[in-house]
Formats: structure tokens, sequence, C-alpha cells
């Protein structure tokens, strides 16, 4: 548990001595510097990668080379609390997520969160779900990438549940490709130990980009339930 309070204590407080850099983003933003994008990428990743190497876990990235050159959507599983720190360290691009909206009340984090395009979305609100929907194709639209986490919530047992057809509609209104992604082990590493941070190893799993147009009409009119398939199958083939 000592491990675990003080991986939590030292990542807020990064938040706080990070905070100078985030007032430069503030007046690169203001004057509409067009390095401004790339700048913050660097710098999150960076910051990510400390933050994930502090977890002592072996991280393994297969299909690096999957990730286009033009934006995307990246449609993600979601095992735990340690995702975003995967992601923003392994992704090699700039990227925003669509988030639960009980981050944005996160002092600090809820800055730089926004600063790298996050929205924010509510549950429980259909009508601010909508809302945030089309922020998202916005900002697709614009040239952005964006991660979903289509189960809606963290898996509770690290398995796969349901995608949500909803979220779909940002790759399906903006007209981007999707990017399938698989991550594996985090779950072990923190919520499936009862919340108690343990080193293991983390797998994600980059999959080739979806083109909607370029599937099957079947598929293409499912397409939750067909990029599901394409995440979990690297789960599946570990339980053989």
């Amino acid at each position: 548990m000592l491990r675990t309070i003080v991986f939590f204590i030292k990542l807020a407080l990064s938040l706080i001595m990070i905070m100078p850099i985030f007032s430069k983003v503030k007046k690169m933003k203001q004057k509409n510097d067009p390095n401004t994008d790339y700048f913050i990428f660097d710098f999150v990743k960076g910051w990510a990668e400390k933050r994930l190497k502090a977890t002592k876990s072996r991280v393994h990235v297969i299909g690096i080379e999957n990730i286009p050159d033009e934006n995307v959507l990246f449609v993600s599983n979601h095992q735990s609390n340690l995702d975003f720190l995967l992601l923003l360290a392994k992704i090699n691009k700039p990227i925003g997520f669509v988030a639960k909206i009980e981050l944005e009340k996160i002092p600090l984090l809820r800055d730089w969160m926004r600063a790298i395009n996050c929205v924010f979305i509510d549950r429980n609100d259909m009508r601010q779900q909508v809302k945030t929907i089309v922020e998202g194709i916005k900002l697709l639209k614009e040239g952005k990438s964006l991660v979903i986490f289509p189960e809606g919530t963290r898996s509770k047992n690290g398995n796969i549940m349901d995608f949500k057809a909803g979220s779909f509609k940002l790759a399906t209104k903006s007209k981007v490709p999707i990017v399938p992604l698989t991550i594996d082990g985090t779950f072990k590493s923190f919520e499936g130990n009862d919340n108690k941070l343990i080193s293991n190893d983390f797998y994600l799993y980059i999959h080739k980009p979806v083109y909607i147009d370029k599937i099957p009409k079947e598929d293409a009119e499912n397409i939750n339930n067909y990029v599901r398939d394409i995440i979990k199958k690297p789960l599946e083939e570990k339980t053989k």
C-alpha cells in the first residue's frame, strides 16, 4: 500500500511542478503558435514516460507501424486508471481523450487535459453527451486525434465489455479512420490487486487502421462490434 500512496503522491506533485510549463503553453495558444500541439505532445509524452516507468512495469508495444500519418480516432478497451499513462507515453502522435466529466473537476489535471484537446462526457446526461460528441467531431475534422474508451467505464474484471455504438459517431461523422487498440496487463497491476500498485507486463497492441468506407456494409453498420472483435482478439489468443 505504501508504494501505491507514494506513486500517486508523486503523480500529483509532478502536476504541480510542471505548472510553469503550462503557463508557456497558454501563451503559445493565445498567439496561435503552430508548434503548440507538438510542443505539448513532446512534453506530455516525456512526463507520461517518467510516470509509467515509476510503476516498474515492463511495457511491450506491438504494431506501432500501424499508426498512419493522418489524424485518427483511437478506440481502446479500458482496464485501468493507468491506461492513460500508457497511451500518452507510447502513442507517437498528439492525442486527446474523451474522458469522464468527473476528471474536469480536478484542478491542474483538467488544465492539462484541456491543453491536449480532451473533451469531457457525462454518462448520466444524454444532452451533454450529444454536445460532447459534436465537440469531438469538430476536433477530428480540424485534424486532431482522439482516444475513446467505448465501454464507457473501466472493466471490473479485466474482460472487455460491450462497446457503446453512439461513441462511434465520432468516426462516422468526421470520416477519420479508426485505429483499434488493445490494452492488457494494467488491470492486474492496480485495480485487479485491490488497488495496490504492483509491477506487471503491460501490452499495447496497435491494430491496422479501419476505414469505414472500405469495409463491408454489414460491418460498417455494426462498427462497434466489428472494432470490438479486433480489440479482443489478442486477449482471446492469450487464453488459448
